[in-house]
């Protein structure tokens, strides 16, 4: 399965890792589409299902090479490289043009996802008794998902175990938001937002020498949560790339005809004309995060008004948007050819 890559192999590896980085903040977008699309989408699952006992035994006896091979190691730490440099520049970048035009930002990945059910689904030769009805079956999963409401915030740690695991969903099934799925389940803000700054805060006061925040019991709480939250999302993350890796082996095209038909569902997550709700108590007044920005829960999604200049240029980004997921294509053909 590994041929030795080239250094602008591993270039690309580290971008496909900004990218998919980038999408798994954003809420209606799935690290999961470019991992599909980016053509490294069943590697990545197969990489993640040999993180089991025989990866921990070969480490736990100090064999670091062999663990490195064994679980291809130069493929995963390339990739994460990308996601953690994701986190501190592209990710930023995004936030910044999704505060300012937030319309554009929907238009471009609602045409990136039009663009990837084309990429996938044109080579999908299989359509049959068998698949068509796999394909609906995700179509309207992808579609219930879409229009569920959220629920309200819980911090029981159980519960916060199970927001890991179904949330890192984002990076292996493509078209499920990991982002999405917490506003659902009300712990977006508590797991991405409130928990994530609680871990910056600590880190920047013990840097200082600064180890008051041990008797801030609010503080310990909090990274409480986080630490469970992250022991979820591994324990899913290798739970999900096994039960994956089996059914992408022996249910391939079955497996394949889901994941359009949950694609196309999605797409009402990233529809771009929609207006955003944001948590008010009883007098209207907005509730806002650690971060002092509004608490997204839902979207309120309407048709577009074609006599706004706006509308013209959003559906302009997503032409820009299947243009990219076409270009992508071309230059994977063309990689493929004169390699």
């Amino acid at each position: 399965m590994y041929n030795p890559r080239t250094f602008m192999d591993k270039v690309f590896l580290v971008l496909k890792g900004l990218f998919m980085g980038a999408a798994n903040k954003v809420p209606g977008v799935s690290g999961g589409i470019v991992a599909f699309v980016g053509g490294f989408y069943e590697e990545f699952i197969y990489s993640l299902q040999k993180i089991n006992g025989k990866a921990f035994k070969l480490l736990f006896n100090g064999r670091f090479k062999s663990f490195y091979q064994y679980v291809n190691g130069q493929f995963l730490s390339l990739l994460i490289f990308g996601m953690l440099v994701s986190y501190f520049s592209v990710s930023k970048l995004l936030d910044y043009f999704l505060e300012r035009k937030e319309l554009f930002v929907w238009a471009a990945f609602f045409g990136m996802i039009l663009g990837s059910i084309y990429y996938i689904s044109k080579d999908f030769g299989h359509w049959n008794k068998r698949t068509v009805p796999a394909g609906i079956l995700g179509l309207l999963v992808g579609i219930s998902i879409s229009f569920l409401s959220p629920a309200k915030e819980n911090d029981n740690l159980i519960f916060i175990f199970l927001c890991g695991m179904i949330s890192v969903s984002g990076m292996t099934l493509p078209g499920l938001s990991g982002s999405f799925i917490l506003i659902l389940l009300g712990n977006y803000v508590l797991l991405l937002v409130d928990s994530v700054n609680a871990l910056y805060d600590t880190m920047a006061e013990v840097f200082k020498g600064d180890f008051s925040f041990i008797k801030n019991e609010e503080r310990l709480d909090t990274l409480t949560i986080l630490a469970v939250f992250t022991t979820g999302s591994a324990a899913g993350l290798v739970t999900l790339s096994h039960i994956l890796s089996y059914v992408l082996k022996h249910y391939k095209h079955m497996t394949t005809a889901v994941i359009i038909g949950f694609i196309t569902g999605s797409l009402g997550v990233v529809w771009p004309w929609k207006k955003t709700i944001f948590k008010t108590d009883a007098q209207g007044g907005m509730f806002l995060d650690s971060n002092g920005k509004p608490i997204i829960v839902n979207y309120e999604r309407y048709f577009p008004d074609f006599q706004n200049p706006e509308t013209w240029w959003a559906l302009f980004f997503v032409v820009i948007g299947i243009f990219v997921l076409l270009g992508l294509e071309w230059y994977g053909e063309y990689r493929k050819k004169y390699k």
